[in-house]
């Protein structure tokens, strides 16, 4: 059955505020739909949306764009997010897709099919979509990188270290790319590509690169289990990177790199 997360509305407003939007993606995304279409973009629809950072950027390309989470919090957050006129956002489950079918151009997800229940949610998506129509599929490693100088090498064994001490408390597996990679392989559609690494890079305070991975399931599974360990960890982490980094500012800035992978599949 599908997971249930991301619920607690603080932990919502940090989704929204330290996430990374992937607008790379979306641009590839469009793309592809470019490639296939053979008229005008009208609907697309983003499940599990979180607090809308990919439905947004969504928007300027289709009539209407839709996302759609569990979440009452995240739906909450998504509605502060600055949005165009033509996106709107509903509660529902991703097994149950709430259109016609036929109906839909885009059905997306963006670091959320391995909540749910995957079979069923593939299956509405091959329902809802048109014939022509896209599903796009994304997600990302948990093991972010930074690069700062002649130290990014010093910085990253620091960033494993991070990640290697959450793994513990995660829910999934260290590398959620070879789900992805086998759900690309045996989905039906014959037109369809694998990106297996698409490196996002965005310049960030350190204490934002900390707040981003606290956002994530495993650190807050840590953080409910024992909050003094978790903010331990992090304050840790956060003070031997800035040792490295040998600065003398609490909050310098640093490239952080999310290595996304996605994949993409026209409906014959």
């Amino acid at each position: 059955m599908a997971r249930r997360l991301y619920e607690d509305r603080d932990h919502a407003a940090a989704y929204l505020k330290y996430r990374v939007a992937p607008r790379e993606i979306v641009g590839k995304i469009i793309t592809f739909m470019e490639k296939k279409a053979l008229k005008k973009f009208d609907l697309a629809v983003d499940v599990g949306c979180g607090s809308g950072q990919v439905t947004t950027l969504l928007g300027p390309h289709f009539s209407q764009v839709i996302g759609l989470d569990v979440s009452a919090a995240q739906l909450e957050m998504a509605l502060t997010n600055h949005k165009p006129s033509n996106v709107t956002y509903r509660q529902c489950p991703a097994e149950k897709l709430p259109f016609a079918s036929g109906e839909v151009d885009l059905v997306t997800a963006t670091a959320a099919v391995h909540w749910f229940h995957h079979e069923k949610f593939l299956q509405e998506a091959d329902r809802v979509l048109r014939p022509g129509g896209c599903l796009a599929i994304l997600s990302y490693n948990l093991d972010m990188e930074l690069e700062y100088g002649d130290v990014s090498d010093k910085l990253n064994d620091i960033c494993q270290e991070y990640h290697a001490a959450l793994l513990s408390s995660s829910d999934l597996c260290n590398n959620r790319n070879s789900f992805y990679r086998d759900m690309f392989n045996s989905w039906s559609y014959p037109d369809k590509e694998w990106k297996d690494c698409m490196r996002i890079k965005r310049t960030v305070p350190v204490s934002e690169y900390i707040s981003m991975i606290e956002t994530t399931s495993s650190f807050q599974k840590m953080k409910k289990q024992n909050p003094i360990e978790a903010k331990s960890l992090s304050g840790g982490i956060m003070n031997k990177l800035l040792s490295v980094i040998k600065s003398s500012s609490p909050d310098p800035e640093v490239t952080m790199v999310v290595k996304y992978y996605y994949w993409l599949a026209c409906k014959p």
